[in-house]
């Protein structure tokens, strides 16, 4: 197979952990026999910096033309320490999803058996972890209309959503729940929240139309308390931007780690995988960021692309290097932490 990806580096640490991805993929693909023709552009801060846009109409060109965009991170000091920067790093990873129409982002939560002991929750708590989250992307209190009056001291950010953008999300968690083991939970406050209620209203009316999954409605943050307590109850899940957002953050740590678990956002046509880590401006260019979780977006990319056998490949190679210590200082606790790009290489030349 011939592959255009678009490459997006973007900011901190993310020409690092991208580099390894590439390694990997390309390992990927001579193994296979595909071809990948990668596209680089730029986005973020450096975008700013080049061309005053964090994502230029040269870069959405880019996107728009490959079969898929590889993302590394978004985010700078300079920008994330001035409130009042007219533009700033972080609109231009909004503006994409708006422009690529990705409106599902997809991040799985797992644990890994070589890891369980570093998770800041008790292994026997997280033991069998494997759950999913749907976060709904380009709507909601992101998207709304916002701004400040009384002379800037009253301060507001409008939610919302219409029936449309919650069917096309909701459509996708039962699909994925149908692949999986027919459980899904939608997470609302609908108790408090008009947009929630209408979120319940939209999944209730399409129940009828997959008998076989198991649906429950949960609110926001009696699941922010389960997900501490019992992970491994949940399959998956679905809601809206923000509370999205957050829980997804929040699910990241049971892993170990936030620098190993990877995401994909998803439309009706292209797709962006990327970690879900931030740039980590403090580790840029020092060689320790942790790159399993761009190596792991590379495997869901291949996936998308029905490469089940070249996304599997990748994950035993990542498990592999957990298992014999392969790993940066996030996770070497006292032992020897190999470098980024040590990393990348020991992975290629595994795969």
């Amino acid at each position: 197979m011939k592959l255009n990806i678009a490459l997006l580096a973007g900011d901190g640490i993310g020409p690092e952990v991208i580099d390894q991805a590439v390694k990997v993929s390309d390992a990927v693909a001579k193994k296979f026999g595909h071809e990948i023709t990668w596209k680089p552009a730029l986005t973020g801060a450096a975008a700013i910096d080049a061309v005053g846009e964090p994502y230029p109409d040269e870069t959405h060109n880019i996107c728009k033309t490959s079969d898929a965009v590889l993302f590394g991170a978004i985010g700078d000091p300079k920008y994330d320490n001035d409130p009042s920067a007219p533009v700033r790093p972080e609109q231009g990873l909004l503006k994409m999803r708006k422009a690529l129409g990705l409106f599902a982002n997809v991040r799985p939560t797992f644990v890994f058996p070589s890891l369980l002991d570093k998770s800041p929750l008790k292994k026997e708590r997280i033991e069998g972890t494997d759950l999913v989250f749907l976060r709904e992307l380009t709507g909601g209190i992101y998207f709304g209309e916002k701004g400040r009056r009384d002379d800037r001291n009253t301060a507001y950010d409008n939610c919302v959503y219409t029936k449309e953008e919650v069917t096309r999300l909701a459509r996708k968690g039962f699909e994925l729940a149908m692949q999986r083991s027919k459980r899904l939970c939608c997470v609302d406050k609908a108790n408090v929240l008009e947009t929630s209620r209408l979120w319940r209203e939209t999944v209730q009316g399409l129940e009828a139309e997959y008998p076989e999954v198991e649906v429950s409605y949960e609110f926001v943050d009696a699941v922010a308390m389960r997900l501490v307590q019992w992970p491994s109850d949940y399959d998956v899940l679905i809601t809206e931007n923000l509370f999205g957002d957050i829980l997804t953050d929040e699910a990241s740590v049971i892993s170990g780690s936030m620098g190993l678990m990877p995401s994909a956002s998803l439309g009706s046509d292209i797709g962006l995988f990327e970690p879900i880590h931030g740039s980590y401006p403090q580790a840029a260019g020092k060689n320790i960021a942790n790159p399993m979780a761009t190596v792991l977006s590379a495997a869901m990319m291949f996936e998308n692309f029905d490469l089940i056998e070249e996304g599997k490949v990748i994950r035993e190679a990542v498990n592999k290097a957990l298992a014999e210590g392969i790993v940066t200082e996030d996770l070497s606790e006292g032992d020897k932490a190999y470098g980024t790009s040590e990393v990348g290489d020991w992975l290629a030349a595994n795969i």
